[in-house]
């Protein structure tokens, strides 16, 4: 128990974090360099059709991985301190994964001449996506030992083998642009997940031979591999359609706007979403990558999943509010960088869709309660179902009523109403209740994002001052919040 507590400390987690947010941040840098260097060697065709290889091959991927990535993060965790269990795990796990993978380079070969067809319209590139099923193999696999080394909690051996995989395709990816120019596209793909896929094999590898307890992957039985290995797939298959489901909805409100809008207000509406999403979400998966272990590790106690989920809601604040209102704050010099002038009128949809983030994040830790504890039917109706058609109801509501400022306003209405839902389905399922400190930060961040976006409705400069003020409070408000619990003071 020790080990646990230790595991879930503030100061354990906030370190975890800062060691995968730097890698992450510098994988970002690395996938702008990767983009800067397509465009400067291949220019806006070559990037069109290097945006059509990997969008039209990302949803195989997908179907293909079976959404198994999560499941085992899950089972790995959970028996990572059970020599018994672990072996047949990652037996059965690494059985699967190269199964998914063969799956997904079979399915590529083999409707080659489709994908050629409905993403270029001939058939000349079959033979780029018969290359690019080796892409999609590699790819699957890396992440088959990503989801193992996560379950492991080996936060830092991910780091380095994500830095280092990441970094080598740049390396070697350049110069095949240079080189080859459009004929350097692909094999600039199948390097970078060679890369990536070495490199977490390889550090998964290590670990396994470093550990003392001498948990090696062993053989086991057809029967009882199908048994295990139906588990995950069930899970798998779940969150899979979770995922679909999302991919589905922002789709059927694109239809929406388009019909009762415009093409521009799609337009509009991507840039705005795109932004939000790209900004929040690198939060989201630097923050998932650390605390889904940690939450499945202790799933069946009901003190220790309600610590670790207040701890999380704490950290999560802290470091989400003053990076909200910076967003609120920046929106219109994030626009100019990120787009163009063109697309200044989204500052204020910006701005909504800032301030409903903020309310979300309240919503990221329980969500994950779900799937920690295998939890099908409510991840099924709460987050497919229900999360789904609210998302899908607000958008179309308020887009009606208001039109392109509804959809940030829907976004935000759409928060406040899920954080709702998801408390009290937790409450009542799993005994989840809010620690006095939890409530205490959630509601001192509260205030600070909701004054900071009213100080956007200010007039001229002070709007501004408002929101710079409130952003810097915020910000010095974090920052000793976050170095007391960083030295594990109450």
């Amino acid at each position: 128990m020790t080990g646990v507590k230790e595991e879930n400390s503030y100061s354990s987690i906030l370190r975890r974090l800062s060691a995968f947010g730097g890698v992450q941040i510098f994988n970002i840098l690395i996938g702008l360099l990767r983009g800067k260097f397509v465009a400067l060697l291949l220019g806006p065709s070559g990037m069109g059709i290097s945006a059509l290889y990997t969008s039209s091959i990302a949803p195989l991927q997908q179907l293909c991985s079976l959404g198994l990535n999560l499941a085992v993060v899950k089972e790995v965790a959970a028996n990572k301190d059970n020599p018994t269990a672990l072996p047949r795990i990652l037996s059965t796990t690494i059985k699967l994964f190269a199964a998914t993978s063969l799956l997904g380079a079979l399915v590529c070969a083999a409707g080659a001449p489709l994908w050629s067809h409905l993403t270029f319209g001939d058939f000349s590139h079959t033979s780029s996506y018969l290359w690019l099923s080796l892409f999609i193999a590699l790819s699957i696999a890396g992440a088959g030992f990503l989801a193992l080394l996560q379950g492991l909690g080996e936060v830092r051996t991910l780091s380095r083998a994500s830095l280092a995989g990441g970094l080598s395709g740049l390396l070697f990816g350049v110069p095949l642009y240079y080189y080859f120019g459009y004929g350097g596209i692909v094999p600039a793909l199948i390097i970078f997940s060679l890369s990536t896929f070495l490199f977490y094999f390889i550090s998964y590898r290590r670990r396994i031979g470093a550990d003392r307890s001498g948990i090696t992957p062993l053989p086991i039985g057809w029967h009882e591999w199908w048994q295990m290995a139906r588990r995950l797939i069930s899970l798998g298959f779940i969150l899979l359609i979770g995922a679909l489901s999302g991919q589905l909805v922002g789709f059927l409100i694109n239809l929406f706007i388009r019909s009762a809008g415009s093409i521009d207000d799609v337009g509009l509406f991507q840039g705005a979403n795109s932004i939000t999403n790209q900004y929040m979400g690198m939060l989201f998966s630097v923050l998932a990558l650390d605390y889904f272990p940690r939450l499945s590790a202790c799933c069946s106690d009901r003190a220790g999943l309600r610590e670790v989920v207040n701890r999380q809601m704490e950290i999560v604040m802290l470091i989400a509010t003053p990076l909200v209102l910076l967003l609120i704050l920046t929106a219109p010099l994030i626009i100019r960088l990120l787009l163009t002038d063109h697309f200044l009128v989204i500052s204020p949809l910006m701005r909504w869709m800032g301030i409903g983030s903020l309310i979300q994040v309240l919503t990221f830790p329980l969500g994950y309660i779900y799937v920690a504890k295998g939890d099908r039917k409510a991840y099924l109706w709460i987050e497919c179902v229900w999360g789904n058609l609210l998302w899908l109801a607000c958008s179309v509501v308020f887009y009606h009523l208001l039109g392109l400022i509804g959809l940030g306003i829907g976004f935000a209405v759409r928060g406040v109403i899920d954080i709702v839902v998801n408390y009290i389905v937790c409450r009542r399922r799993y005994g989840f209740t809010l620690s006095r400190a939890a409530a205490k930060v959630v509601g001192v961040s509260s205030v600070l994002g909701i004054v900071g976006f009213a100080g956007s409705f200010a007039p001229g400069a002070w709007a501004y001052w408002l929101m710079g003020g409130i952003a810097a409070l915020s910000g010095a408000i974090s920052a000793v919040a976050l170095l007391k619990r960083l030295a594990d003071i109450p």
